[in-house]
Order: structure tokens, then C-alpha cells, then sequence
């Protein structure tokens, strides 16, 4: 009988290989070649996988995503009591940081997928798509976290969720560059939670640090 192949858990080790050459030396320079060679595979093989490095980047970007989304929701599962919208808020955008080894490597797998995408508009589908759904998440915390009495009336939710996004891609950034430390980005995070959250019903409680 034929060996059966896994086929979604070779993409992964090829995938967690891209991983390996993204936090030791970048991945603007590295070649399928190079990620064959890491995975310990022929490239020939890896091309049975991944016909180009467009197709193995998207993949390697949704799979570190799921996994984000598998931390943050065992973060917030994790919380005391039921989570208040601050909480959910902060789980995610804490989560969305580099703040560990693996989120450092998934916001690096993500910086070569956005460079490539600035010149390739068929790989920008997944940002047009995924901000959005993103951004219209956050705001319905935050228009939730309006009818608690929270997040006082007359801001507009989706600009805010959309400030909170960007403030995180520049803090990742400014952690990668060691403008700011982890623990310097996580203050400045809670503090513009704390100018979002100014409401008469809000909550001073921190409970996802």
C-alpha cells in the first residue's frame, strides 16, 4: 500500500520553515530554493506544494493568522466573569502585537506579503477583504461598548476600530525597529483604549494583562 501523504501538514512544515528564514534573516531575499532547502525537501517537492512564492506566502500568512485567532480566543475564554468589549478589544490588539517569538514571525511573514502586494494588486484580495471584516468586528464592540455607557455617544465606531488597527501595525513596527519595547507599545495601547473608553459606565478594571 501507498504511504498516505498529509498534504495540509506538509504545506504547514513547509510553511513553518518560511517561518525560520523570516526571523533569522528576512524573507525579501529568500527564494523557493531557500525555503526547499530549510524544509529539508528537494524543490521540486515544494513546488508540488507551492507552484510560487506568492502561493506559499498566503498560505503561511492564513495559517499564522489562525493561529493568532487560537491564542486570542483562549485569552478571552480565559477572562474572569463575562469579557466587556474593552476586554475583547484589548485581547485582540494585544494579540495582534509582536509581542512573542511566534507573533513576531507571523507580523514578519506579513511585512513581505504587504511589500510583494504593493506591486501585485491580485495579492491585495486578502487585505481588501480581511481589514474590513476586521475593522467592522471592532466596531461592534465598540458600539456595544456605546450602549453600556462606555465609549461616550457621537464616535463614529468604524473610524475608531480603524484608528485602533493602525495604531497597531505602527506600534509592531516601531517593536521590530526597538523604537518602543513590547511593554512600552502595550501603555500606549491602553492608553488610547483609556481616551476610547471615557464614558460614564465604563470599567477601570484590566483584566487581559
Amino acid at each position: 500500500m501507498p504511504k498516505k501523504v498529509d498534504h495540509e501538514a506538509r504545506r504547514r512544515e513547509i510553511s513553518q520553515a518560511l517561518w525560520r528564514i523570516a526571523s533569522t534573516r528576512g524573507l525579501e531575499g529568500a527564494s523557493l530554493r531557500d525555503v526547499a532547502a530549510e524544509a529539508g525537501i528537494s524543490l521540486g517537492r515544494l513546488q508540488h506544494y507551492f507552484r510560487t512564492k506568492d502561493e506559499m506566502l498566503v498560505f503561511a500568512l492564513r495559517h499564522i493568522e489562525t493561529l493568532a485567532q487560537q491564542r486570542i480566543r483562549a485569552r478571552i475564554e480565559a477572562l474572569d466573569g463575562e469579557p466587556t468589549p474593552r476586554d475583547i478589544l484589548r485581547a485582540c490588539l494585544t494579540g495582534m502585537l509582536p509581542l512573542d517569538e511566534q507573533s513576531r514571525i507571523g507580523f514578519l511573514v506579513g511585512v513581505a506579503h504587504f511589500h510583494r502586494a504593493v506591486h501585485d494588486p491580485a495579492l491585495r484580495t486578502d487585505i481588501r477583504d480581511g481589514i474590513p471584516q476586521l475593522r467592522g468586528f471592532f466596531a461592534d464592540q465598540l458600539r456595544q461598548a456605546t450602549e453600556r455607557g462606555e465609549v461616550r455617544p457621537g464616535r463614529d465606531a468604524d473610524d475608531e476600530a480603524m484608528v485602533l488597527i493602525s495604531l497597531v501595525d505602527g506600534l509592531s513596527t516601531y517593536i521590530l525597529l526597538d523604537v518602543h519595547t513590547p511593554e512600552k507599545a502595550v501603555q500606549l495601547l491602553d492608553m488610547q483604549l483609556d481616551q476610547l473608553f471615557d464614558g460614564p459606565g465604563r470599567s477601570d478594571a484590566r483584566t487581559c494583562e
